[in-house]
């Protein structure tokens, strides 16, 4: 299957499911990693209820687009039950993307998108010819996101900036009522009014609809009261998961980029003393790069990365 960083799908064509309960997002002792890497998450367990809008955050490379990949069903793990969003197989029920209760957004824009007929991203056509290409869609919602994200149907995408190509990107993404949301630092290229008209937006879904937020970020200006849960990983492994409230240094300093900074500096000195102590030789001629997984269905590859 061909390699799509974004892709979304009208409800045409996919499989008649009954209606299953909400129970947000379970991670239960997953293992994953690349084919010839030592693994990325191992024994990893996390829980989101619905409703929730849960900051992950983290340094680069920790994991976190990994993990939202695997959320999104764009990797496989091990056994149906190892990951579940909405009571579902992320990866093998293929309804909660069909029906766009499960939305991904992230990535870049040099793919294509099914939805809007296989074009290039940036090829000498309209924002209107992108958003109205989405099947299946609500007129009302469609033009309370055009409004709200401020979309001329006009622009012509390889003429647009980077910031108004990716406001077209939101809109695409969010017009189905999505119930599980996962966000990969897809308001980097907005601007500060379209950004927190986004995050107004997201909130009021998460209360009126009770949907489910994963928003991975840098970005950390206005989180404080937008969040309500929040998930740290280091180097794979999940440091906190806890109710935004309760975390113990947000009493004590109620800036969010402060906390977060505190935990990315301590990583960053850790990792130079483990340095210091234990240098990296260079590998042997008879020495592979073997990964501990082996074949088993836990180990994936970047050719297994599958993208719906």
């Amino acid at each position: 299957m061909a390699d799509k960083e974004i892709s979304f799908r009208g409800k045409e064509g996919c499989e008649d499911v009954d209606e299953k309960s909400s129970t947000g997002i379970k991670v239960q002792a997953m293992q994953f990693s690349y084919e010839i890497d030592s693994p990325l998450f191992v024994e990893f367990n996390l829980e989101i209820g619905s409703g929730s809008r849960c900051l992950l955050v983290g340094a680069n490379g920790s994991g976190k687009t990994t993990l939202l990949k695997i959320l999104a069903g764009k990797h496989m793990v091990g056994g149906r039950d190892v990951v579940r969003v909405l009571n579902s197989s992320a990866f093998h029920d293929t309804h909660l993307v069909c029906s766009g209760d499960l939305a991904y957004l992230g990535g870049s824009w040099s793919k294509t998108v099914s939805s809007a007929g296989e074009v290039a991203l940036q090829g000498d056509f309209s924002a209107e010819h992108m958003i109205f290409g989405v099947e299946g869609t609500d007129p009302e919602r469609r033009d309370r996101l055009i409004d709200l994200l401020d979309i001329d149907l006009q622009w012509r995408m390889h003429k647009v900036s980077d910031g108004q190509r990716r406001r077209v990107q939101i809109c695409m993404g969010l017009l189905h009522p999505f119930k599980v949301l996962l966000l990969d630092e897809v308001t980097v290229d907005l601007d500060v009014v379209a950004r927190m008209d986004l995050l107004d937006f997201l909130k009021e879904e998460c209360d009126q609809r009770g949907a489910t937020i994963v928003y991975a970020t840098h970005i950390f200006d206005g989180l404080e009261t937008w969040a309500t849960h929040l998930a740290y990983i280091q180097d794979g492994e999940l440091r906190k998961s806890e109710k935004l409230s309760e975390v113990d240094e947000l009493k004590h300093c109620a800036n969010l980029l402060s906390v977060v900074e505190t935990w990315l500096r301590a990583e960053t000195k850790l990792e130079k003393k483990k340095k210091k102590k234990n240098p990296i030789l260079p590998p042997s001629n008879t020495q592979k790069n073997v990964s501990p997984f082996g074949s088993s269905p836990f180990s994936s590859s970047r050719h297994m990365a599958y993208y719906r």
